[in-house]
Formats: C-alpha cells, structure tokens, sequence
C-alpha cells in the first residue's frame, strides 16, 4: 500500500518536526508532567492543529490515509502529544460532523488555528467500556440544558478551551444520551487534578465536574438520543489515529534498538553481530510494519465509506497496540540495564506504550467489536 507523493512529502516534513522538535523535549516534559506547548503552536504552524476541519473554515481536511501518516509522525517523537493532538480532532471531527452552521463558523477556524485546545468527555469513574451506564445528565429547562455529573480520563482536561460532551437528557434511561458543544469558561464547570499515571505523563488527564452548568439549547450537537452513534461514528476514526499512534511509537522504539545494537559492544564487537540480537530487531521490524500496513488498510476503508470500517479500525488498534507493547519491551531488552533507567529513551517509550491497549476502547472492547462484525 503505497503513499502518494503529496502523502509523502507530509509525513516527511513531520517526521522530521518529531525528531528535530519533539523529540528534543520529549523527556523534561515527561519527567515534569507537562505539556510542551511551545510544541503545540509549532503543529498549528504546520496546520496539523486543523488536521479535521474543513477546508472552508481554515482546515486541513486531511482524508483518512493522510490523517493516518500525520498521527503516526507526531507520535514518532512523543505519544502524549501524537494524544492531545487526536483527541483535539475528535472534538473538531465532531463539530464539522454534527455541528450547525453556526457552531461551525464560531469554533472550528479558532481551533483550526490550535486555540481553543478541544476535549472529548464520554468516560466516567463508574462508565469507562459501557457509555451506555453514564449517569451524567443534562435535562432541558425551557431554552437551556442544565447539566450535573462528572467525567473522568479527559485529556485535554486542563488545557482545553470546548468539549465535546456525552450525558443524557433522562439519567435512567440509557437510549437517551446526547451531544453537547460546552465551553470550558461556563459556571459551575471544575477541572480536577491532573491524574498521576505510568505513562502519557506530558499529556493532561483529568476529571471534570459539572454542577448545575447551563448551555443554550444551539449547544446541543446531536438530536437527543443519537450521541452514542455519533460518539462511535467519530471513533471509528479514532482508532485508527490510536492505532497509527502506536506504529510510530513501535518505530521509535525499533530505531532506538537499531542504533544502540550498533554502538554497544560486548564478546569482541557490537552486539548486531550476535544472532539472538539480529533475530530480535527482525522481529521487531516485522511486527512494526505488519501493524503500519493494517492500520493504512483501516484508513483506505475508512476514506472508502466501506461497512467494514468499524471492523477494521478495531483490527488495526488491536493489533497496532500490541505490537507497541512487544516492540518497546524488546527495546528495553535490547538496551539490557540501560533500558531500565530513565536516561534513555526506550523506558519512556515502554511506559507510554501500555496505554494505546487501553484507551479508546481496550483490547477487549475491539476483540468484541470483531466478534460482532463476524458473528452477528
């Protein structure tokens, strides 16, 4: 599956931008648990903060296969921000999609051009796999919504500037769950702590607590009741940014495997020359690529409006992330006890790595979405 030429052009100008500017400051950023913004107006500057907005309001409008190569680049050089990236073109993914003229025209030129930062809040403490048991609610009061609950994993939760929010009009009935534009400057909206995690440590996490929020009824993105399909709609796409994420994880970490095999030296010459070695980095490069053709395969059918998108989005996170997982753990093996430390690279790679089998929906959740597509 060949890249076009404007293709890649675009994913060798950010590959180098991950190596020459993210990369750089990938570490201090991890170790001081914050976002590089500095990082973020350098990807406005390249328009990729516009990855999923119109042409028509300032937008890229990057087709799928596109999309896919820019998630991967970014993430080449840091996964928390290949995320905070993706999750900005969820929320502009799903203004461009269900948003009204009007909303339209008022949001996505500005975050377009990277502010205001967007979130995308469907997870909560107690409906993480099953949105369906979110109990966060906005009940329709005359020309508002007043909205009550909270919502938890939120990247971009304290940084963002809009969200895009998932809650029911009926708390008890689960069919009723709808779409909201929220600007992050309403009353009655708190952003808790940033969530102390493994990996992804640059990227904000945190919950948001709604308590009596009021929004105008034009904030309202979907009709009642069809925010669920429209949250699965928007994650088909998703997943296949997690997915390409995860490649360009994978890469870094087999590049760092590569050149360390090349340098480090033991019984008479560099450890490249040892078989188990070279049979491991071959792996490596095989599991790599097999997850970066799966993942371009789900964009292509993706771009095509194919039935089986869903399906395959869900193969290529699945099997993108897994690789991220076995990819970074041979680094770290290959690196032997300087892979454990976290002065080099491949450590923080193996940490980030374990998040891609979790977010967006887990391992599980795609396996069951397969299952689904072959059985049912």
């Amino acid at each position: 599956m060949t890249l076009s030429d404007e293709q890649r052009a675009i994913r060798d100008v950010v590959r180098e931008f991950a190596r020459e500017e993210i990369r750089p400051v990938a570490r201090e950023a991890d170790e001081t648990q914050t976002f590089p913004e500095g990082i973020w107006d350098g990807l406005a500057e390249l328009d990729l903060t516009g990855l999923t907005v119109p042409e028509a309001y300032g937008g890229f409008d990057a087709d799928p296969v596109t999309a896919s190569v820019v998630n991967e680049s970014v993430a080449y050089g840091s996964l928390a921000v290949a995320t905070a990236l993706s999750v900005h073109g969820l929320a502009t993914s799903c203004l461009a999609t269900f948003g009204s003229e009007a909303q339209q025209e008022r949001w996505l030129p500005e975050m377009a051009e990277g502010r205001p930062v967007g979130a995308f809040a469907l997870s909560e403490p107690h409906a993480g796999s099953n949105p369906r048991a979110m109990s966060t609610e906005a009940r329709r009061e005359g020309d508002e919504y007043v909205i009550d609950g909270e919502k938890q994993w939120i990247t971009n939760g304290e940084r963002s500037g809009v969200i895009v929010l998932f809650a029911k009009t009926d708390r008890d009935d689960p069919d009723t769950v709808t779409q909201f534009l929220v600007p992050k400057d309403v009353d009655g909206l708190s952003v808790g702590e940033k969530e102390d995690k493994l990996g992804l440590r640059a990227s904000d996490t945190t919950s948001l607590t709604f308590d009596d929020v009021r929004v105008p009824a034009e904030n309202r993105l979907t009709e009642e009741g069809r925010g669920l399909s429209a949250a699965f709609e928007i994650l088909t796409g998703g997943r296949v940014a997690i997915a390409s994420q995860a490649v360009g994880l994978a890469d870094h970490a087999l590049e760092e495997a590569v050149a360390y095999s090349q340098e480090r030296e033991q019984f008479g010459g560099p450890i490249a020359d040892i078989q188990s070695v070279r049979h491991k980095l071959a792996e490596m490069a095989a599991r790599t690529e097999s997850a970066r053709q799966l993942t371009r395969h789900a964009a292509r059918e993706r771009a095509a409006g194919s039935d089986d998108a869903p399906m395959a989005a869900s193969m290529a996170k699945y099997v993108a992330s897994e690789a991220a997982m076995d990819v970074t753990n041979e680094a770290v093996q290959v690196h032997g006890g300087y892979g454990y430390v976290t002065e080099g690279e491949v450590e923080r790679l193996y940490r980030d790595a374990k998040i891609t089998e979790i977010y967006e929906g887990t391992t599980e959740i795609q396996k069951t979405v397969i299952a689904r597509h072959l059985l049912d």
